[in-house]
């Protein structure tokens, strides 16, 4: 998979702070559906952790944040987020403790609760990472709406089918 050098560098950053203090994490969202083998472009990376965790990283990732520490709300998501810009690369660390997702319909908030013993390690560029389970990425997926989430859900589909999961 071919990725942008800015990545690779902001990845191998932030997985390095993760692994330093042994915060578990996942990565998900689009990233995700990247190394599953989703072909659209990237737009940030994001990783699930514990909040109670943020404290622990905030001295090393604050000169980057742009949004948060905070509640963020809007009509897909409700989480405590922190946004960071590293050298052009947009990173978002979520909690995955609390985290509500709305139905397509908007009718309902659905909680997701991440469970990091089923994340799968990959090596990604020489970069050892924690991503989420391909078959709870489809679980959560099929809750969004929009094209993108239907190109991430058959790439995770096929991402199983080819390691026989």
């Amino acid at each position: 998979m071919h990725l942008e050098e800015k990545t690779i560098n902001a990845l191998r950053w932030i997985v390095d702070i993760l692994d330093k203090h042994k915060i578990n994490y996942q990565i998900s969202g689009g990233f995700a559906g990247k190394i599953f083998g989703c072909k659209r472009e990237l737009n940030d990376i994001d990783i699930d952790i514990s909040k109670k965790d943020f404290d622990k990283i905030l001295p090393e990732i604050s000169t980057y944040i742009i949004y948060g520490p905070s509640h963020y709300i809007d009509a897909k998501w409700d989480l405590e987020l922190i946004t960071l810009n590293y050298h052009g690369q947009e990173i978002d660390i979520g909690d995955c403790d609390n985290i509500l997702i709305s139905n397509k319909e908007r009718t309902k908030w659905i909680s997701f609760a991440t469970n990091f013993s089923k994340t799968l390690d990959i090596n990604l560029n020489g970069i050892k990472i924690k991503v989420i389970n391909p078959k709870d990425f489809i679980e959560y997926k099929k809750e969004l709406d929009g094209e993108h989430q239907l190109e991430d859900i058959e790439a995770a589909k096929c991402y199983l089918i080819k390691n026989n999961h």
